[in-house]
């Protein structure tokens, strides 16, 4: 995709490594990885299967390599990838605002009787997208209460509003942003101030 993204945030990992592996059968024209790259060094990692499977590539290796790495000496990173070429990152420094308002709605026109709400929250701000949909569940549980599984990508929303995803019937909740969906998870993905986000129930 545009700007090296390759799949999704989450599938970075194991294609760079797959990339990395496989370059001999690329020649004569070498794979240049540079703008894969600066899209994961923009993203801040935070669930440790991500970590896991982005790391190999950053040191020029792959899970392949594992049984002939030697730990006892440090390996340093790939110039290509080394975070001294992304420079620093000004709007760390400055301090953020306590709270943010975020907009939440909730659309089902896929199954049952057709339903679409909308409220605001606030919540603290650097908050994950899962603590605005508790906000919204606090408000009023009576329309935004929700339920999620643990997986090894962190929390997965499986019911909204009473209505379950359903691996039968392809069905799920997807959550967009400014009508593109999330790369992320809602236990990762943190909303900006005035952010509106869209849960739509769904099919694939």
């Amino acid at each position: 995709k545009s700007g090296g993204m390759i799949g999704n945030i989450y599938s970075m990992g194991l294609a760079l490594q797959a990339l990395e592996s496989t370059q001999e059968f690329y020649a004569p024209r070498e794979w240049n990885s540079t703008q894969a790259c600066n899209m994961v060094y923009s993203h801040d990692y935070r669930l440790p299967m991500a970590i896991a499977q982005v790391l190999p590539p950053l040191v020029g290796r792959s899970y392949l390599d594992a049984a002939d790495l030697n730990c006892t000496t440090g390996t340093m990173l790939p110039d290509l990838c080394a975070p001294q070429h992304h420079g620093g990152c000004p709007s760390c420094l400055s301090p953020l605002p306590t709270d943010i308002e975020v907009h939440y709605t909730i659309t089902n026109t896929l199954q049952g009787t057709p339903f679409s709400y909308t409220t605001t929250v606030q919540v603290p701000a650097g908050s994950v997208l899962l603590r605005v949909l508790q906000a919204a569940q606090e408000k009023d549980p009576d329309i935004f209460s929700f339920q999620t599984k643990q997986t090894f990508w962190g929390p997965m929303v499986i019911s909204i509003h009473g209505l379950a995803a359903d691996l039968d019937q392809r069905t799920y909740w997807e959550f967009l942003s400014g009508g593109v969906p999330l790369q992320e998870g809602v236990g990762t993905y943190k909303p900006r101030d005035g952010e509106h986000i869209q849960a739509n129930f769904t099919t694939y």
